[in-house]
């Protein structure tokens, strides 16, 4: 027996207005999915937009700092080695009695380390000029200079500083290329950076959605936590390079300031030979003074270029923040925050 029409229409009406409104919700999470993971793309975007800038700036200070360092011992401590060394009889614990000089000075051992540098900076420096220093210089701005001239021998240095800059995964980091084109320099993808491991957070290109409806904002969901973790660990690298950057600049300011003073000083050094001689024990006190002072100056040089800023695994070290400390008293109305800020 047929059913009346009078039951058939509105069955298939309920029927229209159940697909109809299945439809609509598809319509609606589909959009929502997409929103949600645009979203999620954008904010990796950024992310990894603000830790590009901010590698980019502290490979640069690293690399300032390392040119710093080289120009200082081709220079200045050039000059104070070449006039330090005529000086015959000399003594210099007798005459730490003075004030300003107890924190730093120089000894024989020091000053033939120091001598080493200035030779080791020479070698770098010429390599320099003919521009295969390539990741060198960022090395010597991250690493103790004394490392650096262990660890290269004079005529292969700049070989093996760039050799270093190569396999070490922060300086890799810091002189690999854009992170849009992958260009890390490291095997794999992996960056360390301070006990970071960013790998797979910088190898995401973009989130999608699933093609079927249904699946579309479960995946989309899945993909704004991932994002979330994914900048989380951005902007952990991020934090760690402006740290980074910062402790460079202060290691450059002191390092420029105190050339600022080492050279005229030095200047005096080579007066003093050509008035009074090279006998240290028949100068007068004013040419003792400054015979002490640049002596002094040449040690607090040498403890900016033996202290590293970074570890082997891109950790800032305890030893140049305790540094930096101490300089910042040394220079007077300088404080900590103060030479920090830029």
């Amino acid at each position: 027996m047929p059913f009346p029409v009078l039951f058939v229409v509105p069955a298939v009406a309920i029927a229209g207005v159940a697909g109809a409104g299945k439809t609509a919700k598809g319509v609606y999470d589909s959009g929502r999915a997409r929103r949600i993971t645009d979203e999620a793309n954008m904010s990796m975007d950024v992310a990894k937009a603000i830790l590009e800038n901010a590698r980019d700036a502290c490979g640069t200070s690293l690399q300032r700092l390392g040119d710093e360092k080289l120009f200082v011992l081709d220079h200045s401590v050039g000059r104070f080695i070449e006039s330090f060394e005529k000086i015959k009889n000399l003594d210099l614990v007798e005459s730490l009695g003075l004030e300003e000089l107890r924190k730093f000075h120089i000894d024989k051992n020091d000053f033939e380390e120091l001598k080493g540098l200035h030779e080791f900076a020479v070698d770098l420096a010429a390599g320099a000029g003919a521009g295969a220093a390539g990741g060198a210089l960022t090395a010597f701005g991250a690493y103790s200079a004394a490392t650096n001239l262990a660890a290269a021998s004079t005529g292969t240095a700049i070989a093996s500083l760039n050799g270093a800059a190569a396999t070490n995964a922060t300086l890799a980091f810091f002189g690999g290329g854009s992170l849009a084109t992958g260009g890390l320099g490291i095997a794999g993808g992996t960056m360390v950076l301070g006990g970071l491991v960013a790998g797979p957070a910088l190898l995401v290109m973009g989130l999608i959605v699933g093609k079927k409806a249904d699946e579309q904002l479960e995946i989309a969901m899945s993909n704004a936590a991932q994002a979330a973790e994914i900048c989380v660990e951005l902007n952990n690298a991020t934090f760690q390079c402006d740290a980074i950057r910062r402790r460079t600049y202060m290691f450059y300011t002191f390092l420029a300031r105190l050339d600022a003073r080492f050279l005229p000083l030095v200047m005096k050094l080579e007066d003093v030979i050509v008035d009074e001689g090279v006998d240290y024990s028949k100068y007068s006190p004013e040419a003792k003074r400054v015979v002490l002072q640049s002596a002094t100056l040449a040690g607090t040089i040498k403890a900016i270029l033996d202290t590293p800023i970074l570890t082997e695994e891109g950790a800032l070290t305890d030893e140049s923040l305790r540094l930096t400390e101490s300089l910042a008293v040394t220079f007077e109305g300088t404080s900590s925050n103060e030479a920090v800020e830029k």
